[in-house]
């Protein structure tokens, strides 16, 4: 039976939320974000999770293993804004039971 997770995400004012996440409804971390309105409406998912514009970028602030990258977000993040090491685009991390304990903070609006 599918249970839902908790993920603690830092928006872009800095306020931390910590929020619950359902691991059985396919979800992605840009998705999350948008169904608690953690940033301002047409500021993150732009182009509706495709990796195609990096508006989701997240940095991972803990060591919750995660997927590894697919070649489209390694592209968009090359060419994105505030990039850093542990840069990731909320689109491309789907919520399962591994996440448990993620911590994410919101880059900045580019």
């Amino acid at each position: 039976m599918a249970q839902d997770i908790t993920i603690k995400i830092t928006d872009r004012e800095g306020q931390v939320h910590e929020v619950q996440a359902p691991t059985d409804m396919a979800m992605n971390v840009m998705e999350l974000c948008r169904s608690y309105e953690l940033a301002p409406e047409g500021t993150i998912g732009v182009c509706g999770g495709m990796a195609m514009c990096a508006s989701c970028q997240c940095y991972v602030l803990n060591d919750v293993e995660l997927p590894e990258m697919e070649p489209d977000e390694e592209a968009m993040l090359s060419e994105a804004f505030y990039v850093k090491p542990n840069s990731r685009l909320g689109c491309q991390i789907h919520i399962t039971e591994d996440l448990d304990g993620l911590e994410i903070e919101l880059a900045p609006e580019s």
